[in-house]
């Protein structure tokens, strides 16, 4: 499937409407799950069973290759990974490869907001596009409800005698919603008198940024899911000691409103290669991966698992590799990383803000003033002993000169395989090449490790990642983060990975600088733990875990038909 004689591509919506879909069942049966191994919800949509996954590991290791996609720092556009990922899953089953693709959940804040809906486009997506980007299987209002539930508790006990002696003013558990709602972000609750609960500063965060999100896409299992969810620390007593979920009496209430989620979803592509989209933690505070749960179904069910990671490869593939294999068996074989020509000239321009109406210009010279970007990434990525290939996401107005020139920098300059890639046009076709260079580097030797060791002190592990992969001088850490490293290292927080919260704009903690900046500092202002992930989350910049809408919402621009049909949504 490509563009039509006239040379222009049908919209996601217009692609997706014109595809005859297979029943889920039919779809996932060649590689070996059964109807009795699904919960369906529809014809097209079903949950994997948990029963299923527990005999796909008793009959033995993942056998197939792990393929990363992640990406150069991106514009605010993005640069086309989910795309790359779904094209490529596509163009391996093309080459007679068994490949499955998994990919992280649409939050309805995003698809209402700037973005609208995220699942693939043109002919690369997944099906059925609409519930994908809505309700899909309830999963992200199961999240929100078992979040909300937690708080709900957490306040219930302070107003019914507070018997944990929890401080008030040092709770650390604020409300959820999957809405892009900025003036909730700060609230205050309990007002109205006494019947109506201890006044208190609150918020609300986007469930996405939950630490349920994160738990339910690393646990394994229920009883691993319950585990973590009981070491959540949702706020601190009187004496500066954590208070837990399980302190509160919530794990089991909270486990059962999570149950179903855990199960991984599973979808079909445009061209009927199985699909897992499930779970959709953010990607700085915490590790903006999909499930490992799902990475794992289909390491076992496929030769290739074709995931993806979120944001660049300084944030979205750091933590994969530092945070994400050491808690499954999903060491990557080789990276996928996705460029594209406009985000090559936007890294070139030497101004702030970028020209953006530039960008939709030939000019190769600024493609190559931003191949510093690209190459950071490569080399980045090549210290975890990964085989690197570049994937370079074609747009309608790039140039053969400036794809060209994209290609032969890897290949002569940085020594790494690079292809173009059209799979948005083209479906699984645009992408052979790249398939290709990717079967060849996943196939040969690697040397897979972490970056660091988990023994190593607070203060390493951060400036590892600092100085290795984002390229700083240094780290600041401000008196509050001392304070925060010496209490972390008390509590035994000091023997976990690192999760590190910084702009996705810049490969630096500022979000105007562009290219590779130098002779900076990383300013570390605050760390805490996300106990039940597993991980400690280091903040080093103000994070927007509620995001508003835009001047003009995509909301605004959707429209519901007499026949039940949409636009605006994709």
């Amino acid at each position: 499937m490509s563009a039509d004689e006239g040379g222009s591509i049908p919209s996601d919506y217009e692609i997706a409407q014109s595809v005859t879909t297979k029943h889920i069942t039919d779809v996932v049966e060649p590689y070996g799950l059964e109807a009795d191994d699904l919960q369906l919800l529809g014809e097209e949509t079903a949950k994997v069973e948990l029963e299923a996954i527990e005999r796909l590991r008793e009959e033995g290791d993942p056998a197939g290759k792990t393929i990363l996609v992640t990406g150069m720092t991106p514009t605010p556009l993005g640069e086309g990974k989910t795309v790359t990922t779904v094209g490529l899953g596509q163009a391996l089953n093309q080459l007679g490869e068994d490949a499955l693709v998994a990919i992280r959940e649409p939050s309805l804040g995003p698809v209402f907001g700037v973005k609208g809906g995220a699942a693939g486009g043109g002919y690369s997506q997944v099906l059925p596009m609409e519930d994908i980007n809505l309700h899909f299987t309830g999963d992200l209002h199961a999240l929100t409800s078992a979040h909300n539930l937690i708080a709900t508790i957490l306040d219930n006990h302070i107003k019914q005698g507070n018997e944990l002696d929890i401080a008030v003013n040092w709770i650390n558990w604020p409300r959820a919603i999957d809405m892009n709602d900025r003036v909730l972000r700060e609230t205050v609750v309990g007002l109205g008198g006494d019947v109506t609960g201890i006044p208190r500063e609150d918020g609300f965060i986007l469930t996405a940024a939950s630490e349920l999100m994160a738990v339910l896409c690393l646990a394994d299992g229920l009883e691993d899911l319950k585990e973590r969810i009981a070491r959540i620390i949702v706020a601190y007593d009187e004496d500066g000691d954590p208070v837990t979920v399980d302190d509160l009496g919530a794990t089991d209430a909270a486990a059962i409103l999570l149950k179903d989620a855990l199960k991984p979803n599973v979808v079909q592509t445009i061209e009927g290669t199985p699909a897992f989209v499930h779970g959709g933690p953010f990607a700085n505070i915490a590790h903006g991966t999909n499930s490992l749960i799902a990475d794992e179904v289909a390491a076992h069910l496929s030769e290739y698992l074709v995931t993806e990671a979120g944001f660049g490869s300084d944030l979205g593939a750091e933590k994969f590799m530092n945070i994400v294999s050491r808690f499954g068996d999903v060491e990557p074989d080789a990276v996928a990383l996705v460029a594209s020509v406009r985000a090559l000239k936007y890294h070139g321009q030497d101004m702030w803000p970028p020209d953006v109406d530039a960008l939709e210009e030939e000019d190769v010279d600024a493609v190559y003033d931003g191949l510093e970007n690209l190459e950071k990434h490569v080399r980045n990525l090549q210290q975890f002993g990964v085989p690197v290939v570049v994937a370079v996401n074609r747009f309608p107005q790039d140039t053969d000169a400036e794809v060209e020139a994209v290609v032969e920098h890897c290949e002569d300059e940085l020594g790494v395989p690079a292809a173009e890639s059209t799979v948005f046009a083209e479906g699984g076709e645009g992408g052979i090449e790249l398939a290709e260079h990717l079967v060849e580097a996943a196939d040969a030797e690697s040397e897979f490790e972490p970056l660091y060791d988990l023994e190593a002190s607070i203060e390493e592990k951060i400036e590892t990642v600092a100085t290795e992969i984002y390229g700083a001088d240094g780290v600041e850490f401000h008196s509050d983060a001392r304070d925060d490293i010496d209490r972390l290292t008390e509590l035994g927080f000091d023997d976990v990975p690192i999760c590190l919260s910084k702009t996705f704009h810049s490969l630096s903690d500022d979000a105007s600088e562009k290219g590779v900046p130098e002779d900076w500092t990383l300013e570390v202002n605050e760390i805490y733990p996300s106990a039940g992930a597993g991980f400690l989350v280091v903040l080093t910049a103000d994070v927007l875990t509620l995001p508003g809408l835009p001047a003009e919402p995509a909301a605004e621009s959707m429209e519901l038909h007499s026949d039940g049909s949409i636009s605006g949504l994709f």
